[in-house]
């Protein structure tokens, strides 16, 4: 699991396990969301265990499960209040961190033009076009 840097306080990645966070804190990760839900597949650590490893090591955690590209509003608002008033950097994962692109992005919308997140997106390696109406959609309804 190697994050992958989206923004100077977001990064995303695979699959955490709770060995791993840790580490994740020593270098620098104030909070968690998993986007990721639980079962989904058989070798997957649960939220649970995450949760309790985020906590014992001073982090917040979020999980905001998203089932392909749906997620629910309730759960965008969540992400964004948690990135909001994040003192340091966060880490969205998932399977591949795609999905927790999405929901960063979707989230980020309300404060960021369209054409910057689809580019931060870019950046780290994902297309978000197809999502253009959406962003330009929860950006627009902010203002």
């Amino acid at each position: 699991m190697t994050p992958v840097q989206v923004t100077a306080q977001f990064s995303i990645s695979g699959q955490i396990r709770p060995e791993d966070v840790t580490a994740l804190a020593e270098a620098g990760f104030v909070a968690l969301i998993n986007n990721r839900p639980d079962g989904e597949a058989p070798d997957q650590p649960g939220s649970a265990d995450i949760e309790a490893a985020a906590r014992a090591a001073g982090l917040d955690y979020l999980h905001a499960p998203m089932h392909g590209a749906e997620i629910a509003l309730d759960d965008v608002e969540r992400i964004h209040a948690l990135t909001a008033r994040a003192t340091g950097k966060v880490l969205g994962f998932c399977r591949s961190g795609a999905r927790s692109l999405l929901g960063w992005a979707l989230a980020s919308a309300a404060d960021l033009p369209a054409d910057e997140v689809i580019e931060l997106a870019s950046r780290a390696g994902h297309d978000l076009s197809q999502f253009r109406p959406l962003f330009e959609m929860r950006y627009a309804s902010q203002g």
